[in-house]
This record gives C-alpha cells, structure tokens and sequence, in this order.
C-alpha cells in the first residue's frame, strides 16, 4: 500500500509537534509508513522543542517515504517558512495551504493512499484566499462532490458520531433539518461503515432533536413530523436503523452497544459525547468521498504550542485509522 501523505497544518499550532511525536512513536504504535508535505524546518524546530532525536529527510517522490521512514521523517518538498509557535500569520497560512493541496493531489494521483490533515487556523487561511469554510469542503470539491455529500463522522475507541448539521447557530437547525437529508447522511453513513470500517451489517441509532426526543409532540414535533418518517424509509430500504431516541441515553455504556454509529441532530450532539469518552483519541472521518481522509478532531491550540504540553493521541489514532480505511477499501474492491 502506498504510504500515507500528511498535511503539516498551521505551523504556528501544534501540527508540527505531534506529528514528530507521532513519528518517533511509530514503532511502539505500529505506524503505517507516511511523509509529511513541507515544512522541513518547522518540524525539526518541533522535533528539538519536544526533546526528540529525529532527522528530517527531504524526499522527491511520495514512493521514496516507505524506504526513509524507519530511519528519519520523509518531508516532500523544501517550502520552510519561519514560524513562530503560537502566532499564526499570513506565511504560516501559505505553508499549510500548500500542504493541503499538494498532499490531497498524492492521493488523487494514487501515489499516497490516505490524506492526514493537522489542524488549521480558518481565519488565517481566509487571508490567503482560502474561500471554503474548512478543509471538508476543500476536498469534497477538488474531488468533483457536493459539500453535501462530504459527511464528517467523528470517532474514538468508544463511540462513532456524526452530526447532521454542523457550523450554524442552535436557532438554525431546525429549519436545516429534513426528511432527505437524514435519508441521505444515513446511506452515506451505512456504506462507509461497510467499505471503511468493515462492518457487515451496520446499525445506525438516531438521535431526537428535542428533550426526551420530543416526549410525543409536548416539547417539539421535528420527530414525528420529519425524523421518524425518514427512520420509516430507511428501514425499508433495508437497513437498520433505529429511533429517535433521547440523546441523553443513547451514549451510555449499555446504550453504546446496540448500534454502530450514531446520527445526531446538530453539532454538540454528537461532539460532546465524543470528546467526552475519546478526547485524546477522536478522529475526524470524512465520509462520502474517493479519497479516505482522517484529521485529529481537535484544533490548533495556538495556546500551547511550543510548551511540550500536546498530546499526540488523536493524531496517532488519525493515522493508524486512515491506514486501516484504506486497507479497508483496498479489500473491499
């Protein structure tokens, strides 16, 4: 399998240092091998903050990183920037655009299985000419789709989620929410489980949106009116899917046993759960599209970046899952 190609992120954030971390882990964590784009010196600045003994080795060919990768960190391309931990700057943004497109042009080009992306700073990017709100619609247009049909799942060793609506002001979801969308977020939904995580048989659980999932129309009607119709059409459809039930017991111990993956109403629905039960290993899962693409469900962290206090876990589990998706679907045919 082709190496995994990641996306350096911010420079300025914790991008670079917990992916060296990442890379000097790669024997006790069992890394696939992949190569970072870009960025060479900000990395080894990472590398010596954090206490590392790792070298950095430029390669010109994504099919050069598996021969590097026991002995030093492959780095395509030679863009160094000068970046100041924790203040992110118009450079900095330049850097991790770059390191974007040209990672995701690997794996279109095959010769990179999976893209990794380390957080970015929005606001930044903007100021490059970045027009999409995030790197999901980024890729989802690069690879010829609707920014509908990029669906981002979040998941940990404890819980897979994805809210149905996302970036938008609680006030908002309502009117966003309907029959067609659940319809369509849950088929996604269903045939990622199959083809990316192996499961056979998925069982969605979806979630009400109102307290007690509506308690029969006394606190809200969305579940009568468009949630359980699209439950209704799903089931006939042939797949299983169950609900609404109350988002206040669908994540428990017991609760979490009886479905694959669960589909929520709005944004902390599904995050709250997550990064409650697997913050230090959730993974950002985008769904729906050609390419497999996996990023550490957290954000920049300009906060700390530099101070050696950044916990390399979801970017660990981001790699090692974007590995196992794409044997997945090499397997899968």
């Amino acid at each position: 399998m082709a190496p995994l190609a990641v996306s350096i992120g911010d420079p300025a954030g914790i991008g670079p240092e917990i992916i060296v971390e990442s890379w000097a882990r790669r024997s006790e964590e069992a890394l696939a091998p992949f190569f970072v784009v870009g960025g060479a010196n900000v990395l080894a600045a990472a590398a010596t903050g954090r206490g590392l003994a790792l070298a950095v080795e430029p390669i010109e060919d994504p099919a050069q990183a598996s021969d590097v990768f026991g002995r030093a960190l492959p780095v395509l391309g030679q863009e160094d920037v000068t970046a100041t931990v924790g203040r992110p700057d118009e450079q900095g943004a330049a850097l991790a655009l770059h390191s974007l497109a040209e990672a995701t042009r690997c794996v279109l080009l095959k010769t990179a299985s999976a893209i990794v992306t380390a957080p970015i700073a929005k606001a930044q990017l903007s100021a490059v000419g970045f027009e999409h709100p995030g790197q999901t619609e980024f890729l989802a247009e690069v690879c010829g789709k609707d920014a509908e049909q990029a669906v981002m799942m979040l998941a940990g060793p404890s819980l897979r989620a994805v809210p149905l609506t996302v970036h938008c002001a609680l006030s908002e979801v309502s009117g966003r929410l309907s029959q067609p969308l659940i319809e369509r977020r849950a088929r996604i939904v269903a045939a990622a489980l199959q083809t990316d995580f192996g499961i056979a048989t998925p069982r969605i659980a979806v979630c009400g949106l109102n307290p007690h999932a509506g308690e029969g129309g006394r606190f809200g009607n969305e579940e009568a009116r468009i949630i359980a119709p699209a439950i209704e059409t799903l089931r006939g459809e042939g797949l299983d899917v169950t609900g609404p039930h109350p988002a206040d017991a669908l994540f428990t111990p017991r609760a979490r046993q009886t479905y694959d993956a669960a589909l929520a109403m709005y944004h902390d629905q599904a995050l709250v759960p997550l990064k409650a039960l697997d913050f230090d290993e959730g993974v950002n899962v985008t769904l729906g599209l050609p390419i497999v693409r996996t990023s550490p469900d957290h954000g920049t962290a300009f906060d700390i970046a530099g101070r050696n206090l950044a916990d390399p876990g979801a970017m660990i589990a981001a790699i090692r899952m974007a590995s196992e998706i794409a044997a997945n679907r090499a397997a899968h045919g």
